[in-house]
């Protein structure tokens, strides 16, 4: 009875352990959840009675091994979906921020109007000014949205990844011990069972040796009542056994029923409760990510309306109202065109004024001259109606030349009626001769009338001839080497295209048959050594550097295709945006293909297509799949295109050839890069290409390509005739007039103002890198130095710095600003000045920096105007901040040369 008691207490203390680990467990989900999520739970496990209606329920479905592992891989798929939700959120934050940061500086530098003082009562300047004041309002928005999604979303997702994953953990851990417990009622029940056996087999042998020895033989004795207690004994264990046996059994069999029935569904209904609170929380920061990513809401579109409520008010009829009234002038008058009477004075009367003299000496020359005048007649009325029928053919497109066709049509027509008029005068004079005497003359008193007649028929308006004779763009346009270039092919898909809004200037323009995906090209062109004629694929950017391919390649899985040179050994290198960037060598196998990891093809070109097409990764290590290519930028050009003719100069990495555009056998400027330049100092060359080909001003020198398909990479642009303006001023010290002086630093400050618009720094402005061009304009050059920021610090040095030309705070300090450039400019003006001569003169760069930071400043050079020097002097201030801006400084040149431009006018 003692061990059946003993037996008995073990099995009930099972039982109750595992309502104890229950509430236990129940008080520490308690503890880890909120408030709301313990009310369910405690709602679950006090309507477990009814758990036997949910039909879909985690407690009724979710009870197998199956079940319990598919829900610990939903909590883990859950997990990292909050990681990638996250990480997602993050980068989307940063986009906005860049956004919104991109914005504000366009609209700060469409605020920033060249002349404003010009467009005083523009209701398109207006207009444009509260756009640019919408968009920072946008700007600004956009930002405050960001730190938004920051500050409440981005934090909601990581306390809900963190109750995420200690829910798992606790649910992880209670299923565990929950399979524990089932396991050691069975361990339980199989050692009872074992014992049972056990006293079994020793009942039956016990007994077998009692009817031995009593029952068969019949003996009495000692040796019978040994064997009768050792039967007796047998016999007490076995029966005790049996009794612990069914008593296990049935408090086994409760205990897995109420841990089956009750404290299972039970733990499933609370994970099924946190699952739904979890799941509400989480729509919650979905509907804020959609709240904070929302740019139609009201605030959005009120600026959007301001917008469109400030383009609504521009009016074509009120637009020049105010510019009208302004500079309201009276109209010219007409140029009269009278006989001197003078000349006739001593003729005794026989010549008469604005009289044809009609006699036997002059009537043979009028008959001729009227045969030839109606011939010319005859010719120009049909050229005129030739080129009018050519206008009416090309009335739908607008061609680079309408104004030359213009020009060439008021031509025609005021020869036709100069022509028309002389007839009509002779033949009025043969009339009234009547082919029998010869009268004193025919009045040509109707002079007048010629003249009026002429200004009504050939009007010549703002865009005629004498206004275009005027109109210095249009006259550059005229005389620029560019004006003739026709449409030239570029590779496969990019073409040169010629327009007069860019004077001439080739630009590339991307073809349609592209497409949205810009398929790789099919071109299957091969070179003798099998690589494929890899500069007719798009995705071939040639030597370009290594620091460029990365600029180039901003999403997953852009790719591009380029060459590098690694121990004098020329390699193909493809280069993948996958987890940062990655370069893979494309290997050459002993039969001449080409693979990475896969199989090997006859050329390069088979193989990226395969690649890209097959989806899979070039190496398994790495992962990278290619998905975009990336073509070769508008402005790239094929070195094949470019014939170097001779050389013209030498820069900082190479030599500078006039060379000639091989399709369009145009003349342009050539810098090359030498071949055995580091990539650092390459991708410094290809620096100045990539400033250049974003800027467009008559007074900036113009880039036209750049070729990186082969070695020596090269920097395209236009030829300039006229040199260096150095070299242009010491070559014209005697002919250069003050008033082109002027006009040059004019044309500079006109080039810089509009750099500093675009915060762009030079870093090296100098007479020696401005150049020269038709009429003496002088453009901006040598961009190998500039930078793209509003204030720039120098970390590599001061090696290559013209000391004689740099501002005081960036020897000092490394620190460069466009006022620094106006430093620069101040010493451009005293190099135009004298001429060409040589600043601080007999001085070391040592000596000349030691006198500048003592206040020392250079005289005038002789003849400069008071003004003028005074003007250099604020250049040369040695505190940036009293320094003027380009755009003062332009002001101030354009006011101090009035009687230059009435000379030019």
């Amino acid at each position: 009875m003692v061990a059946e008691r003993t037996s008995s207490d073990q099995v009930i203390g099972v039982h109750r352990n595992v309502y104890r680990n229950r509430q236990l467990t129940s008080a520490i989900f308690n503890q880890r959840l909120d408030q709301r999520t313990c009310h369910a739970i405690n709602e679950g496990i006090n309507n477990f009675g009814n758990l036997g209606y949910i039909k879909m329920g985690f407690s009724s479905s979710l009870q197998g091994q199956a079940s319990h592992e598919a829900l610990l891989g939903r909590q883990d798929a859950e997990i990292k979906l909050l990681e990638t939700m996250k990480r997602c959120l993050t980068t989307k934050v940063k986009s906005d921020r860049e956004y919104a940061s991109s914005i504000s500086s366009l609209s700060n530098q469409g605020k920033k109007v060249e002349r404003g003082e010009d467009l005083v009562g523009s209701l398109i300047a207006q207009s444009w000014k509260d756009i640019m004041e919408s968009m920072d309002q946008t700007s600004k928005l956009i930002k405050q949205q960001a730190d938004a999604m920051e500050s409440i979303v981005l934090e909601q997702i990581t306390s809900l990844h963190a109750e995420r994953r200690k829910a798992r953990k606790l649910y992880q851990e209670e299923q565990s011990w929950l399979t524990n417990q089932f396991q050691q009622l069975t361990d339980e029940v199989t050692r009872k069972k074992t014992e049972y056996q056990k006293n079994l087999e020793m009942y039956k042998l016990m007994r077998f040796r009692f009817e031995e020895h009593y029952v068969r033989s019949g003996r009495v004795g000692r040796k019978v009542d040994e064997v009768r207690e050792k039967y007796q004994k047998a016999c007490r264990k076995l029966h005790l056994t049996h009794n612990e046996y069914v008593l296990l059994l049935g408090a086994v069999t409760e205990c897995e029923h109420d841990l089956r029935t009750s404290y299972l569904p039970s733990l499933l209904q609370r994970q099924q409760a946190i699952h739904q609170d979890f799941t509400i929380t989480w729509k919650g920061i979905l509907q804020e990510i959609v709240k904070y990513t929302d740019f139609t809401n009201e605030k959005f579109l009120e600026i959007y309306a301001r917008m469109k409520k400030a383009v609504d008010v521009v009016k074509p009829i009120d637009e020049y109202k105010d510019f009208i009234g302004k500079h309201r002038t009276r109209p010219a008058s007409p140029i009269r065109f009278t006989f001197d009477e003078n000349l006739v004075n001593d003729t005794s009367g026989k010549l008469l004024p604005n009289k044809l003299t009609v006699d036997n000496l002059t009537i043979d020359w009028l008959r001729n001259r009227l045969t030839e005048l109606e011939a010319s007649l005859k010719t120009t009325q049909l050229s005129r109606q030739t080129a009018q029928s050519n206008a009416e053919n090309n009335s739908d497109s607008k061609s680079a030349l309408d104004c030359a066709q213009e020009r060439e049509e008021l031509r025609l027509r005021c020869q036709e009626r100069k022509l028309q008029r002389q007839v009509d005068v002779i033949r009025c004079a043969l009339n009234e001769l009547g082919c029998e005497e010869v009268p004193s003359g025919c009045d040509l008193s109707m002079e007048v009338s010629f003249t009026e007649t002429l200004n009504k028929k050939c009007s010549i308006t703002d865009s005629g001839l004498f206004t275009l004779r005027k109109n210095k763009k249009i006259m550059q346009f005229v005389k620029t080497p560019f004006k003739s270039i026709p449409a030239i092919q570029n590779g496969k898909n990019g073409l040169f295209r010629a327009s007069s809004e860019d004077s001439g200037i080739p630009r590339i323009t991307e073809s349609p048959s592209l497409g949205a995906h810009r398929e790789i090209s099919s071109c299957n062109n091969q070179k003798g050594n099998g690589n494929g004629d890899l500069t007719e694929e798009e995705w071939f950017h040639g030597v370009l550097p290594r620091e460029e391919v990365v600029r180039l390649l901003v999403n997953e899985g852009d790719f591009l295709v380029r060459e590098t040179t690694r121990n004098d050994e020329c390699q193909i290198v493809l280069s993948v945006c996958w987890d940062g960037h990655k370069h893979f060598i494309v290997q050459t196998t002993q039969e001449g293909h080409f693979r990475f990891e896969g199989p090997a093809f006859p050329s390069i070109r088979e193989l990226i297509t395969h690649q890209l097409k097959s989806g899979l990764a070039v190496t398994s290590r790495s992962g990278a799949i290619l998905k975009t290519p990336i073509l070769r930028e508008r402005w790239e050009l094929n070195n094949d295109d470019v014939i170097l003719l001779e050389k013209i100069g030498r820069g900082n990495f190479g030599d500078v050839h006039r060379a000639l555009l091989k399709t369009c056998k145009t003349e342009v400027a050539v810098k090359t890069c030498k071949i055995t330049l580091p990539d650092e100092q390459k991708k410094k060359f290809l620096q100045e290409g990539r400033i250049l080909k974003q800027y467009d001003h008559p007074n900036i020198v113009k880039l036209i390509g750049i070729c990186v398909q082969k070695q020596p990479i090269m920097i395209v642009m236009e030829l300039v005739p006229g040199g260096s303006l150095l070299t242009y001023l010491r070559k014209n010290v005697s002919t250069i007039t003050q008033a082109e002086q002027y006009q040059m630093c004019k044309d500079a400050a006109a080039g810089m103002c509009y750099l500093e618009s675009k915060y762009c720094i030079h870093r090296d402005l100098a007479a020696r890198n401005c150049l020269v061009g038709y009429e003496s304009i002088v453009k901006i050059s040598d961009f190998g130095m500039s930078r793209e920021e509003e204030e720039y610090i120098v970390s590599d040095g001061m090696k290559q710095i013209p000391i004689k030309w740099t501002a005081p705070e960036a020897l000092n300090f490394g620190k460069y600003t466009s006022l620094c450039d106006v430093w620069s400019y101040g010493v451009l003006m005293w190099e135009i000045f004298s001429k060409g001569g040589y600043p601080y003169s007999g001085l070391s760069n040592s000596q000349a920096r030691e006198k500048i930071d003592s206040g020392y400043r250079m005289p005038a050079p002789d003849g400069t105007p008071e003004e003028i020097y005074r003007l250099m002097l604020q250049c040369w201030e040695y505190e940036p901040d009293k320094r003027p801006h380009f755009d003062q400084i332009y002001s101030t040149i354009d006011s101090l040369a009035p009687s230059y431009r009435l000379v030019q006018a």
